[in-house]
């Protein structure tokens, strides 16, 4: 079904200087993959996950810049040579960050873009739509508008597209990183039923506990090779202990299940709040938003906000920083009541989509943008910290836009720890980033509490939440 053989690829990367940086990507890289197969890729960030991916679909070569010796067959087909609208009649793809698939501006004209794509009948696609909506429970995001869509909701939209396009191979890029817990169960039953129906999966991820039961190999990449492989079963029966050990997310997270509902049940009597009152927020549409006569957020401390997808977090987060302009309500902070429109003077926002806010053209230039000093030096210093600490001190000279989904992270947060500003609200942090890097952000955000910083952290990471949480506030 896909025969990779003897793969080395490099992409095209230049420095903030136009100067080409060598960036292999994939060495000597085989894998064959039967019908019926569902196939798990994981390592750390970076280590060539999304590359295989992009080979199997064709967006290597076709569209993706670089140097590429051996051979990729899908179903025969050398996919290097067979125009990219022809693959992706049997190729679907999710993509790390949906919005890079979307092309309407509604969620029912997106989940039949791929199927009127391939000349399908419409009545068809119209009956498709419905059924997988159904089993999908998809009904409440239909006909509405992608950008009053939560990220979460937007994954759903991405991957109930590719249901409907309904290609025999199904490669899946992080499909997760934005989904609440009862989506990632919703995700692990049509997961099960595409393996029922013997479609081929390729899935990237990080996030491994919901693959227990379905995955048939697991493949631990790590510099563009593949440094372990293993079966299902070897795969199903890992123990926290021996997933650490590998340097990979748990595959059994009972226990971390249990410990989470414990600090979620914590009280938290006795210390300062950030105190917002009388929030509202209404969308475009009337319907969708957010209202919360009283809220409060502990100060000097790690603050997890978890809760459903389109429940209104990343809605919260932007008003608290300001951002949303038209939002309504006060904030009463450090003894000041202050309007919500103020307090962006005081906060650093990361946001779900990082790609919202890199703006420079090296690494280095982007965290020094945010540090509040017009003394060089004590920019570089700041900057150089903050890399040091976010283990991205190898990438300065580098582009933003030229960096893994979990690099650029990490470089969003590197940003957030060289401002100034004393609360710090970050959007699903831990997206795209593999276990090291988790503990890595749970370490930083426990130093940035230590030194009196807020930190508001919105996410469905029950291991991150695991591990640095002092509260969590469920929406």
């Amino acid at each position: 079904m896909i025969d990779i053989n003897n793969v080395t690829y490099t992409y095209n990367v230049t420095d903030a200087m136009g100067k080409r940086v060598e960036r292999i990507a994939l060495k000597n890289f085989s894998l064959n993959v039967k019908e019926g197969q569902v196939v798990v890729l994981t390592g750390g960030s970076g280590c060539g996950k999304s590359t295989v991916l992009r080979l199997i679909n064709g967006l290597i070569p076709h569209y993706f810049a670089g140097e590429l010796h051996g051979d990729v067959k899908v179903n025969n087909i050398n996919v290097s040579t067979n125009p990219i609208y022809d693959t992706a009649k049997i190729v679907g793809t999710v993509f790390q960050n949906p919005k890079n698939q979307f092309f309407n501006v509604d969620s029912t004209s997106e989940l039949a873009f791929n199927a009127e794509n391939f000349g399908r009948n419409p009545d068809m696609i119209i009956n498709d739509i419905d059924r997988v909506s159904s089993w999908m429970n998809l009904n409440p995001l239909i006909d509405r508008s992608m950008f009053e869509l939560s990220g979460g909701e937007k994954q759903k939209i991405a991957c109930a597209s590719i249901a409907v396009a309904d290609t025999p191979i199904i490669v899946l890029d992080e499909p997760t990183s934005n989904l609440d817990a009862r989506g990632i169960e919703k995700l692990r039953k049509v997961i099960a039923l595409w393996k029922k129906q013997k479609k081929t999966i390729i899935i990237a991820e990080h996030r491994l506990y919901f693959l227990k039961g379905l995955a048939d190999r697991v493949l631990i990449l790590k510099d563009g090779e593949i440094k372990k492989k293993m079966n299902g079963t070897v795969f199903d029966a890992l123990s926290i202990a021996e997933t650490t050990k590998l340097g990979l997310r748990a595959v059994n997270i009972e226990k971390i299940s249990d410990k989470v509902r414990a600090i979620t049940a914590k009280r938290t009597l006795g210390k300062r709040y950030i105190s917002i009152e009388n929030l509202e927020y209404v969308y475009p549409d009337g319907e969708h938003g957010i209202s919360r006569k009283k809220l409060d957020i502990p100060t000097g401390a790690i603050v997890c906000i978890v809760g459903d997808n389109g429940k209104g977090k990343s809605t919260l987060a932007k008003c608290l920083c300001g951002l949303n302009k038209k939002a309504k309500g006060r904030v009463i902070y450090d003894t000041k009541q202050l309007p919500l429109r103020n307090m962006l003077e005081h906060c650093f926002m990361v946001m779900q989509d990082v790609n919202y806010q890199l703006f420079t053209e090296s690494v280095n230039d982007e965290i020094q943008l945010s540090v509040d000093s017009k003394i060089e030096e004590e920019c570089v210093n700041k900057s150089n910290e903050a890399m040091k600490m976010l283990d991205i001190e190898d990438l300065p000279k580098l582009h933003p836009m030229a960096l893994s989904g979990g690099q650029k992270q990490r470089v969003a947060l590197a940003c957030a720890v060289a401002s100034s500003k004393e609360i710090l609200i970050l959007d699903e942090p831990t997206s795209g980033l593999d276990y090291y890097h988790m503990i890595e952000v749970a370490r930083v955000l426990k130093m940035l509490t230590d030194n009196n910083r807020t930190v508001i952290v919105i996410t469905h990471d029950i291991e991150l939440v695991n591990e640095c949480a002092d509260y969590v506030i469920e929406m």
